[in-house]
């Protein structure tokens, strides 16, 4: 295999190489195996020292390869540190996953392998498996053994590979599965390139911030200035100098002896009370989250060199949707995005695919009276402009009960005229609910899968008691109301992840002067590019342009409209 040879042609677009260390070594040597689209090996492999690792993936990185590895967040960080970016890869362990639980998979000892080791809870919702801890700050040097874990060889790589492209070419249907297996392994790419080249985050403005809410930074262990105000204002109104406000239980108890009967210390069931106490507890619970959550601490763990590198778990929800372990990088709450700025002369894009899970009820059902009434325009008030009198509230709260289960009290009353007007798409989620019921699977549009309930779940249901008849039917209720959001909020993550892809590849393509990656910041259907602010023009149009390719990438071409807003702002916090 030619390591060096930068020559692309249309013979190797379909070409592998996987990447392990080489057998019978210690992990000094290693391995770079060429291989065909069947996963058979074409030559011997290329044998080189771990630090010509980076060298070697670089001169082969110009034929375009799919990089077949254990796992991206083990070898691919690295690389990005040699600076050496890749294209494409094949992620083993995100496909383990997608296998073992889709539906569209036959039966293989592969495949039955995967399954017999497959653990699930009650069967409301499938056990998350997330990463391992990460390692502690300059554990391992550059191709060091990654992460601290010993990977298989490179012989076992390029067996489960093959066994991995097997069960791909057996799927019910194939071309849906191998798009999700390739839309699941670039998001690991992309997640890594998030997190090496970071989120800009201005310290001295979030200090500012806190400073502004919390007062100066205490000594280690103090209250700030402001929290220890509303602690003391708290005392005196419930007539209670010791009380500790950061105890629930020490609050709820003041709270009854005040003759203020809550059953928690929950913001919504506060806000009904009138009591002078109930104002500085509010305001010292919204200080307290943001203390906790945002506050000095925080900074000093996760904001370095102006950028904030949090650490995101690709498919760590069940239905596909990214997690993330450290930092709450999914929940960057108003009160501190203002410290979210780009650098100088440079700008943020703020792409946000609207309404897309409906829309992606309608392309799911192939309904064409809900896809007219996305067509241009607000979904919501499509929809009560066709069979609500106009009323966007009653529209929108009809469409979210029907994909969210939410089927009783005034969403319930709304679902019969919905499924009159649109019983194609309804029908989807109603099939899907009777499945849950049932303790059956389902899939999302490209194939990523629902388990079955457990066996567990399944002997709670054969019942010989009224109340245990009660219970039972409450489990199949609510895996009814899961596995009726699955298949639409899972599809839509498909879709998202498309976008994705698409986004990397035509910004790799362009002419933006900046680093590979210039995606900064990902949330479900929302979108952030960090680009110079005399390209803001062209980075949104490849946004939009991105949308409508993953559209036909994942549903083909079809009438529905998959509308991107996109904004140009010099905050974060001007986005919304």
């Amino acid at each position: 295999m030619d390591c060096g040879n930068d020559t692309a042609t249309a013979d190797n677009m379909d070409m592998y190489i996987a990447v392990a260390p080489a057998p019978s070594t210690s992990g000094g040597t290693m391995a770079l195996q060429a291989l065909d689209p069947r996963g058979t090996r074409t030559g011997d492999p290329l044998l080189v020292e771990r630090e010509g690792l980076a060298s070697a993936v670089a001169g082969a990185e110009g034929r375009r390869p799919r990089w077949v590895w254990d796992s991206t967040r083990r070898w691919y960080p690295d690389l990005l540190s040699a600076g050496v970016p890749v294209d494409r890869c094949w992620d083993l362990a995100l496909t383990r996953a997608l296998l073992a639980d889709s539906p569209a998979c036959r039966s293989s000892p592969y495949i039955d392998s995967l399954r017999a080791t497959a653990q699930t809870d009650d069967g409301t919702e499938p056990a998350r498996i997330l990463l391992p801890p990460p390692p502690p700050p300059n554990q391992h040097s550059l191709f060091d053994e990654p992460r601290g874990v010993t990977g298989p060889f490179v012989d076992d790589v390029v067996g489960q590979f093959a066994a991995q492209l097997d069960a791909v070419a057996r799927a019910v249907e194939p071309g849906r599965l191998n798009l999700l297996v390739a839309a699941e392994s670039a998001g690991a790419l992309i997640a890594a390139e998030m997190e090496f080249w970071g989120l800009p985050w201005r310290r001295d403005i979030h200090e500012e911030l806190l400073e502004r809410s919390l007062g100066a930074r205490p000594p280690e262990g103090a209250r700030p200035a402001e929290l220890e105000r509303l602690a003391g204002e708290l005392r005196t109104a419930l007539g209670n100098p010791a009380l500790n406000p950061d105890s629930p239980q020490d609050v709820l108890r003041a709270l009854h002896r005040a003759g203020i009967e809550v059953k928690t210390t929950r913001s919504w069931e506060l806000e009904r009370q009138q009591h002078p106490a109930i104002g500085p507890l509010l305001a010292y619970k919204k200080l307290s989250r943001l203390l906790t959550a945002n506050g000095w601490n925080w900074l000093d763990a996760w904001v370095h060199d102006g950028r904030f590198r949090p650490e995101y778990v690709v498919g760590g929800v069940v239905s596909g949707r990214w997690a993330s372990r450290g930092g709450g990088a999914l929940q960057i709450p108003h009160q501190v995005r203002d410290a979210v700025r780009p650098d100088e002369g440079h700008v943020f894009i703020v792409a946000d695919a609207a309404q897309l899970e409906p829309r992606v009820l309608a392309a799911l059902g192939q309904d064409s009276s809900l896809a007219a009434a996305a067509r241009g325009r607000d979904l919501y008030q499509g929809i009560a402009d066709q069979g609500f009198g106009g009323d966007r509230a009653k529209a929108k709260l009809a469409m979210l009960g029907a994909m969210y289960g939410a089927t009783s009290g005034e969403s319930g009353r709304l679902m019969p005229q919905l499924t009159r007007a649109y019983p194609q798409a309804i029908g989807v989620v109603e099939a899907a609910a009777r499945a849950g019921e049932a303790g059956d699977g389902v899939s999302s549009h490209l194939g990523r899968g629902c388990p079955p309930a457990s066996d567990e779940w399944r002997a709670r249901q054969r019942t010989t008691t009224a109340e245990e008849q009660r219970r039972a039917d409450g489990a199949a209720r609510a895996r009814g109301r899961f596995t009726r959001n699955f298949v639409v909020q899972s599809s839509a993550a498909e879709w998202a992840l498309c976008w994705l892809a698409e986004i990397r590849r035509r910004l790799a393509a362009s002419t933006i002067p900046e680093p590979r990656s210039r995606i900064a910041f990902f949330l479900h259907d929302e979108v952030v590019l960090h680009v110079p602010a005399d390209r803001a023009e062209e980075a949104a149009i490849i946004l939009d342009d991105a949308a409508r390719a993953a559209t036909r990438l994942v549903f083909g071409d079809i009438p529905i409209e998959f509308s991107i807003t996109t904004v140009t702002v010099a905050s974060y916090a001007d986005a919304k």
